[in-house]
């Protein structure tokens, strides 16, 4: 299971991300800026305050946090089935 291993808040509501297999790269997530729950982030320095949870989502406190294994998608373009390919064999035996 590919897991994050460091997260890092950058400018602009920016993520700098590591996972367990090496990839790295960054996310944009300012479209959730001030909006729902994320309304958290209108102070910025909640937004720096970005953490791994025990769950290894990525998380600012117990109500906000967002799934990593989206992140890693947008980051390397892979696909659901591709990133879980268990999946792939489930919808072919349906």
């Amino acid at each position: 299971m590919i897991k994050p291993i460091e997260v890092k808040a950058l400018k602009d509501y920016r993520l700098h991300l590591k996972f367990s297999d090496g990839v790295e790269g960054e996310v944009d997530l300012s479209e959730f800026a001030g909006k729902g729950v994320f309304a958290l982030w209108n102070d910025y320095s909640k937004f720096q305050q970005v953490h791994i949870g025990e769950s290894g989502e990525i998380a600012w406190n117990e109500d906000v946090d967002m799934d990593s294994d989206t992140m890693y998608m947008q980051i390397t373009g892979k696909t659901v089935e591709e990133l879980f390919p268990i999946l792939r064999e489930l919808s072919e035996h349906a």
